[in-house]
């Protein structure tokens, strides 16, 4: 049995902002870019009122952003295509979907998944290509602090050309 609505417990803005760590102005501008729904009516004056469904989905926007380094275009990308996925799983719940309309729903929800993989794929990509550079300047620091110890020690007496473009790399 379902609660009445009236018994869901609402947040104010402000009060969810402080849930999900971030700042009312943020939640209203991802409610314009269409990241969070907007509240379909209210009365006029009156204070949107948030559920714990909408904490949960401002925390999840969040964490994808977060964690993907995104633009708020790509994320709404990657998001419209999971709510996509949504509404052909709800769908695929269905006792009376008949074999040919399952695959085609199957087939749209590959669709989104390739979307989003692809989304990731690329980020992934540059976070390999920062990964690797950053692993290479590592490398020519570290030659170049042993090259300086082994100069001050007296075991070792590198070029001109080679200190200089050890130190023009680094």
């Amino acid at each position: 049995m379902s609660a009445p609505e009236e018994a869901i417990p609402t947040l104010r803005i402000g009060d969810v902002a402080k849930l999900a760590d971030t700042t009312p102005r943020t939640i209203r501008y991802y409610e314009e870019l269409g990241l969070l729904p907007n509240e379909p009516s209210r009365p006029s004056g009156g204070h949107r009122l948030y559920t714990q469904a909408d904490v949960d989905r401002l925390r999840e926007v969040m964490r994808l952003k977060h964690l993907l380094g995104v633009s708020l275009g790509e994320l709404k990308e990657l998001l419209t295509a999971e709510e996509a996925r949504a509404a052909v799983r709800a769908e695929l719940r269905r006792d009376d979907v008949n074999p040919a309309r399952r695959r085609e729903l199957l087939a749209q929800a590959l669709g989104h998944i390739d979307r989003q993989l692809d989304l990731v794929h690329r980020r992934a990509l540059e976070l390999a290509k920062l990964q690797k550079e950053l692993s290479e300047t590592r490398k020519r620091v570290k030659r170049r602090i042993r090259e300086l110890d082994a100069h001050a020690s007296g075991t070792y007496a590198p070029t001109p050309d080679v200190e200089a473009a050890g130190e023009s790399r680094s």
